[in-house]
């Protein structure tokens, strides 16, 4: 009796509850797969080819139909497949395709997207072909007599609409895989097909981007990581075409590639030299993006001459293989240009002078800023895109930026203190020489100090937060809300991890990476340098990481700590750098970290913790102060709906922290604007005019 119950229990199985789940968000998908499974079964196109049966004009799509006046071909070619092969792989490629749309999108959206995108791709490509039939073009021609039959322009159009719900760096990277598959199978293959999907891509990407996307806009990646992987992929992608084109050689929309494929040798040497030339723009190597630039441009040009050639005169060429290479370098070069912000690193050369000759610069650094000590930002100095000056005795270091004939020197001077007013002024007469304007930028009140002696003037830019841990402890009605989120995170099961990032799994350094990514990709403006580190400067080993990790492996929020050096070698301290939280995660996440980061330092025997000085943010009042102190004013307050520096200098007030200022120097009033100039590229290298004429608007 007991048994018979148990078999007739009506509690639904796991399997079942998943059916149900699927039935219900995506119907479409599932039924239009099950229509094409039966009309299969029913044809016996499963095992066989269509365009062997008779009545294959009679449904199948394409120029031809139409001419003859089939206009139903458009609805009833795109449940059918060609061969077995084509019915398996569109099968899969529509099942995972939209099915991911469906349940994102909804499925009134998801058919839209799918039937317009597919309609447009047939109609649009069938009008094109047969308009430029009887050309010189041989594609054409060829098209112009096809009749084809299939659904993956469905499942582009829906990949291209669904890109737009995606986060960073997610809606970039999705977008970026679709737009290289559907230029190289157009550019070298050619076939109907791909002609309706670059049709339906660019139907549905602008189109997707415009009525779907809620917390991202734009197409442009975020971030220095995200433009130096695109322009590293691009790189591959034009590899792999010279790949693809030597072991499969075809017939495409430039011409015949089997006779540009060249020799086994030539295209593994090309390979090589992309991939080494790719792995130097990974890095942001500003070599490389000069030597990809210029020869992106070479080729370029060489192509616009070529077609210049065969469209102006009857000469045959067979150049398929050189303009399509030559399309897909415009848009390399087009993204290298636009990003160029991103390719700063200098290729580093030992030192050529001085004491330090033949040292590494950046191996001289950081000896140089362990033996003497810095200031709570002095880390920043050896980040890979600065520059650096040393005097003769190769006992000092100015770390600088240059950009619109502005010399920004990064911080205080790293050397002996009793050396400081001569480094300054052998610095500023070494700027003057070649010619540029020099400023002090995020330096001490001692060095603000020394520079009003050399007659520089200075401004209040920001105020570093140090929390003193010898004293630290979390008592009282001030610390309730860091007290409340220790309890919580405890309760939650989320454990604090201090890490050296670079040896962590790489699942933790994947999801590290998509939080930062994701953080960055709901701004206004692109991803902040300069003074403002990210993901690649948190895995140096002399940078500690905290983590918020739960009992899953899933990491809620990550805080990066800049080591605070001072004379003889020791670390007397941390300053607090990368601060990101996963937006779904558990809340108070960064102010768990912070308070356990600070309770690590001050048992490690650390004097301090610098939360760091937000840009453009201070406590002090402005309105009686200097014009460039109401210019900063005014800058600070554009910025803030994007960045928010005075909400996070407001969060950091959690932590009962001192403030020290911290300044800019400059000689004369009238370098400021330049100076100002040279500034936004320095923090925001890739940011466009119009993005800086929305920010002036922003501020008014």
């Amino acid at each position: 009796m007991d048994d018979n119950a148990d078999a007739l229990d009506p509690t639904p199985t796991r399997g079942a509850t998943r059916t149900r789940t699927a039935l219900r968000r995506v119907p479409f998908t599932l039924g239009f797969l099950a229509v094409v499974f039966l009309l299969g079964l029913f044809t016996g196109g499963l095992w066989s080819r269509l365009d062997r049966r008779s009545w294959y004009p009679e449904i199948a799509y394409g120029w031809p139909p139409l001419t003859e006046g089939k206009f139903w071909t458009p609805v009833t070619g795109w449940v059918f497949g060609l061969t077995p092969g084509q019915y398996l792989c569109m099968a899969i490629l529509f099942g995972a395709s939209v099915a991911w749309a469906e349940w994102r999108l909804g499925t009134a959206r998801t058919v839209l997207v799918c039937a317009s995108g597919q309609l447009a791709g047939i109609l649009v490509a069938s009008v094109t072909v047969g308009l430029l039939a009887h050309t010189h073009l041989a594609w054409a021609d060829r098209l112009a007599e096809v009749r084809d039959v299939g659904f993956t322009t469905a499942a582009i159009s829906a990949l291209a609409a669904v890109s737009a719900t995606l986060r960073s760096p997610w809606r970039l990277r999705v977008r970026a895989a679709l737009m290289a598959y559907v230029a190289i199978t157009f550019l070298f293959e050619s076939t109907f097909a791909d002609l309706m999907h670059l049709i339906a891509l660019a139907v549905w990407l602008p189109l997707g981007e415009k009525l779907f996307s809620r917390t991202e806009h734009g197409f442009w990646p975020r971030t220095r990581r995200e433009v130096r992987m695109l322009a590293f992929t691009g790189l591959l992608v034009i590899a792999a075409a010279s790949v693809a084109v030597y072991f499969f050689p075809g017939n495409s929309l430039l011409g015949p590639t089997g006779d540009e494929r060249g020799s086994f040798w030539s295209t593994l040497l090309t390979v090589l030299v992309i991939a080494v030339v790719a792995d130097q723009l990974r890095k942001g190597k500003r070599w490389a993006w000069w030597a990809t630039i210029a020869y992106g441009v070479l080729h370029v040009t060489l192509t616009l001459i070529l077609l210049g050639v065969a469209i102006g005169t009857d000469y045959a060429t067979t150049g398929a293989v050189t303009v399509g290479t030559g399309l897909l370098w415009a848009g390399e070069v087009a993204l290298l240009y636009g990003g160029r912000g991103a390719f700063r690193v200098p290729l580093r050369r030992k030192i050529t002078e001085g004491a330090l000759t033949g040292t590494e610069p950046g191996v001289a650094v950081r000896e140089l800023l362990a033996r003497y000590g810095g200031s709570t930002m002095s880390w920043m100095t050896t980040w890979p895109e600065n520059k650096y000056w040393f005097p003769a005795d190769g006992e000092r270091y100015v770390a600088y930026q240059r950009h619109a004939g502005t010399v920004i020197a990064l911080t205080d001077p790293v050397g002996p203190p009793d050396l400081l007013p001569d480094t300054i002024a052998a610095f500023t007469d070494r700027c003057e020489a070649d010619g540029l304007v020099p400023c002090l930028f995020s330096t001490t009140a001692a060095v603000a100090d020394i520079a009003g002696e050399l007659g520089w003037r200075s401004a209040q830019i920001a105020e570093d937060t140090i929390v003193d841990l010898p004293a630290l402890e979390f008592k009282g009605k001030a610390w309730q809300d860091i007290r409340s989120a220790i309890n919580k995170a405890t309760k939650e099961g989320i454990e604090f991890r201090l890490v050296e990032l670079a040896d962590e799994p790489f699942a933790v350094i994947a999801q590290v990476r998509a939080i930062s990514e994701e953080w960055v990709g709901e701004k206004g403006l692109p991803e902040m340098g300069f003074t403002l580190g990210g993901v690649e400067e948190a895995l140096d080993p002399a940078v500690r990481v905290g983590l918020a990790i739960d009992t899953k492996g899933i990491v809620h929020g990550v805080t990066s700590w800049l080591p605070v050096y001072g004379p003889g070698d020791e670390i007397r301290g941390w300053t607090l750098d990368v601060m990101r939280r996963r937006p779904d995660g558990f809340r108070p996440v960064i102010e768990f970290l912070i308070a356990s980061s600070c309770q690590a330092f001050k048992e490690e025997g650390a004097e301090i913790v610098s939360l760091s000085g937000a840009p453009l943010a201070r406590s002090t009042d402005t309105a009686d102060t200097e014009p460039i102190d109401r210019l900063l004013e005014g800058l600070g307050a554009a910025m803030e709906p994007y960045y928010g520096f005075r909400s996070l200098h407001a969060f950091k007030a959690k932590f009962q922290p001192r403030h020290e200022p911290v300044f800019l120097c400059y000689r004369d009033e009238a370098d400021l604007p330049r100076i100002g100039i040279a500034l936004t590229k320095a923090y925001l290298p890739e940011v466009s005019a119009k993005d800086l004429i929305a920010l002036g608007a922003t501020g008014h």
